[in-house]
């Protein structure tokens, strides 16, 4: 990571400065740990173009306060302890309103009185609330093992073999020993993370994608390159000199009702992008949460692959309930092995009562009938908000097939995070597009939840603020 920092040439003093904060800053996000060499005076004297004496002063005063420590012949090393993670340190500096986590940190906190299109969660009012607690009901006579034990380490045998037979239907064959079930879909991607990349290590994402992708991956220290998202996949010619150039190890994406943009990956670009990674070696994490949204099955990378480089994960938060954390990794058996060894290193047990109640509510028959309601309802909110958009002059990239979400464009010359910061004072939180992209190349999108749109006062405030900025 570059943690390099601007120098004011406005007196030694400041270079001076720079160059210790530059260190301090490389000791925080432990790109330096405690015991490591500092870069040879010269060589760091170079990359901060500064003089060979400033550098030397500035060592000499971090030695002083004891941050690092000078051995005689050998250069500086680290002496401080080992400072706790900060994902905001490890990523570049973002205003709050396209800062990811801040973001998803607000629509998390938000009270009744908050309106949060820019979230990626139906409202409770559209969850299957009576079937949960007919569910749970059922589920206090169970047996006290069901209650009170840990899982298997797997996760629960009859969960399993229902999602490899609900797997099937999107053409994807998988034992139910194939599968492993998590606490979450983004617990199944940190485990990914830690099984199969070491920090420093490049990984692929979309630009625009899923913004936690980011942080995620900031925490595991690793190299994250973006490619441009197009509506039928990524740009596959861009992808290919991706794998040239940076040599990833891994890509996440969604194949299906894409996070934020709701396109669908193409059968078409599916096969180039699987040929590219065979040639590459390069393994896919296939995140695919958002599945029971569609009508009619998108291609997945999994089913074309076999699950020999895809992995693929999903769970039940968006359509069951995000109080209820069950989610699952499907892979190639010998990945399985190593991948159980580590859950139960990071979190020991199955999360047994969840998975028990995920069980009742997929067998019962509510959840089917829940999850065809929700694609007639989201259909007509899709259009709805599509609708109460236009007349603003804000438009949608494309109209998904599916999902929750509208990824729109906002008139030339007005900023998405002058708007979310505007919107904001209404008590209303927006997702401004850059919080999105790792190129910062998307600062006149919005993502909005359809879902979560429906209020008058969204489209007032809104359309206050774009009439403002333009």
């Amino acid at each position: 990571m570059d943690t390099s920092v601007d120098i004011a040439r406005d007196g030694a003093g400041t270079r001076i400065s720079a160059v210790m904060q530059a260190i301090a800053q490389r000791i925080a996000v432990r790109s330096l740990t405690p015991g490591a060499r500092l870069p040879s005076v010269r060589a760091f004297a170079k990359t901060m173009g500064v003089s060979i004496s400033t550098v030397v002063e500035a060592y000499e005063r971090l030695a002083a306060e004891g941050a690092i420590r000078s051995r005689p012949g050998s250069g500086f090393y680290v002496a401080a302890p080992l400072a706790p993670l900060s994902l905001a340190e490890l990523g570049p500096k973002l205003d709050r309103e396209i800062d990811p986590l801040w973001i998803s940190r607000q629509s998390l906190d938000a009270g009744d009185d908050i309106l949060k299109p820019g979230c990626g969660w139906l409202p409770p009012a559209w969850m299957p609330e009576e079937a949960i607690r007919r569910a749970l009901r059922s589920l206090s006579r169970a047996p006290h093992a069901a209650l009170t034990d840990y899982g298997v380490p797997l996760g629960l045998p009859p969960l399993r073999q229902l999602l490899a037979r609900r797997m099937s239907e999107h053409g994807i064959v998988v034992s139910p020993d194939q599968i492993m079930l998590a606490d979450s879909g983004t617990q199944a991607i940190d485990l990914l993370c830690r099984f199969l990349i070491e920090p420093g290590d490049t990984v692929l994402i979309d630009d625009p994608c899923y913004f936690n992708f980011h942080a995620l991956l900031r925490a595991h220290r690793a190299k994250i390159v973006s490619v441009p998202y197009r509506p039928d996949g990524p740009d596959i010619d861009l992808f290919a000199q991706a794998l040239t150039t940076h040599r990833p190890r891994l890509y996440i994406t969604n194949s299906a009702v894409h996070n934020p943009t709701g396109a669908t990956l193409s059968p078409v670009i599916a096969h180039r992008l699987l040929t590219l990674a065979d040639q590459a070696s390069l393994t896919i994490i296939e995140d695919d949460i958002f599945a029971d949204f569609e009508q009619t099955p998108a291609p997945r990378l999994a089913a074309f692959d076999g699950l020999n480089k895809v992995i693929h994960i999903g769970s039940f938060s968006k359509t069951l309930s995000a109080s209820v954390r069950c989610g699952f990794i499907a892979a190639r058996p010998d990945w399985i092995e190593g991948l159980v060894d580590l859950k139960i290193a990071t979190s020991f047990g199955a999360g047994r009562l969840a998975s028990e109640l995920v069980l009742a509510l997929l067998t019962d028959g509510s959840y089917r009938k829940h999850v065809d309601g929700l694609r007639t309802r989201l259909a007509a909110a899709r259009a709805e908000t599509a609708a109460r958009l236009k007349p603003l002059g804000v438009t949608p990239w494309l109209l998904p097939q599916a999902g929750m979400f509208l990824w729109c464009m906002l008139p030339e010359g007005v900023d998405a995070a002058e708007v979310t910061r505007m919107c904001l004072r209404d008590n209303i939180v927006l997702a401004p597009g850059n919080a999105f992209s790792l190129s910062q190349t998307a600062h006149r999108f919005l993502r909005f939840n359809v879902a979560q749109s429906s209020d008058p006062r969204l489209y007032r405030s809104l359309a206050a603020a774009v009439r403002q900025k333009s």
